[in-house]
């Protein structure tokens, strides 16, 4: 205590269970300063996984679901997950099977990119796929 007053320092107590007790003079005040700003760092270097949505009619035609398929596979290669559904508008709700069909291909084709987290759902007008990428 008498070298941490000297010093005008802080006596911070590290190990309280060791005998002896193990203590530090520092400044306790940027102690804590640098503790924040190391915890931001860390954070900001944390990967940041966003959700991307691609819609799909019950009858999409082969050029169009082509093109979303390569918009996922690049969605997949940055790191993000995706949302497939499809969108059933009035009496298209008819072609549930086709719905499920088209989004259980496009699972099949995105296999070497991501791995299903669930499989197709109805919910209301909306049948949903989602995938998350592989770990490379």
């Amino acid at each position: 205590m008498r070298i941490a007053d000297a010093q005008n320092l802080d006596l911070v107590e590290i190990v309280a269970n060791a005998t002896p007790p193990v203590c530090r003079v520092i400044d306790y005040q940027k102690f804590l300063y640098q503790q924040k700003r190391r915890e931001k760092e860390q954070k900001a270097k944390s990967a940041k996984t966003t959700l991307k949505e691609i819609r799909f009619g019950p009858q999409t035609d082969d050029h169009d679901y082509n093109f979303k398929l390569k918009h996922a596979q690049e969605f997949l290669k940055e790191g993000n997950k995706v949302k497939a559904y499809v969108f059933f508008r009035g009496r298209s709700i008819m072609f549930k099977e086709q719905g499920e069909l088209l989004l259980l291909r496009f699972a099949n084709d995105l296999e070497d990119y991501a791995k299903v987290d669930q499989m197709p759902k109805l919910e209301g007008k909306r049948m949903f796929l989602f995938l998350s990428p592989k770990k490379q």
